[in-house]
Formats: C-alpha cells, sequence, structure tokens
C-alpha cells in the first residue's frame, strides 16, 4: 500500500510497501481516468516517453507508477494527482 501526504505541489510518502507481494486490486484510477479524457494508453505512453506495455499495466493494476511518473501522469492529464489515487466524482 502506498499513503502519500500532499501539501501543496509538494508530496511525500508516508509509507510504502511492495506491491508486488500484494493482492491484485485497484491502487489506482488510471484507467477511468483515462477513458473520461478521452485519451488511449498508447497517447499516454507517447507524451511520456514510456511503453504502451508499462500503461497498460498501470490500467490494470499489474504493476504500479512511481509517485515522480504520477505526478507526470496527472501533469499531463491536467489533473490533480489525488485524482488518480481517490474518486473525488
Amino acid at each position: 500500500m502506498i499513503l502519500i501526504h500532499l501539501e501543496s505541489n509538494n508530496y511525500r510518502i508516508l509509507y510504502l510497501s511492495d506491491t508486488r507481494k500484494m493482492k491484485k486490486g485497484h491502487y489506482n484510477r488510471i484507467k477511468a481516468v483515462l477513458a473520461e479524457k478521452g485519451i488511449t494508453n498508447k497517447e499516454l505512453a507517447e507524451a511520456l516517453s514510456i511503453a504502451p506495455q508499462t500503461v497498460s499495466r498501470w490500467c490494470t493494476n499489474d504493476m504500479q507508477p512511481s509517485i515522480e511518473k504520477l505526478f507526470e501522469v496527472a501533469k499531463h492529464l491536467k489533473i490533480d494527482v489525488r485524482e488518480l489515487l481517490v474518486s473525488t466524482k
């Protein structure tokens, strides 16, 4: 589980455990936000200069992005990073 403390544009990791040992669950909302914005995995991958397979694995929660990459995703999607972790709707 990743817990993040957000203050303005600053962040710090409060606790981080190895997600590879955790049961598969919904740890991020990247897939939902991409659908809401009408953006494909491939488009996001190209914008971040990463492999489309990486974005696909984030969307299926097989793998989680780093905190830094999560902020890059949020910046590209023009949303608050918290929207990638918790539904605000």
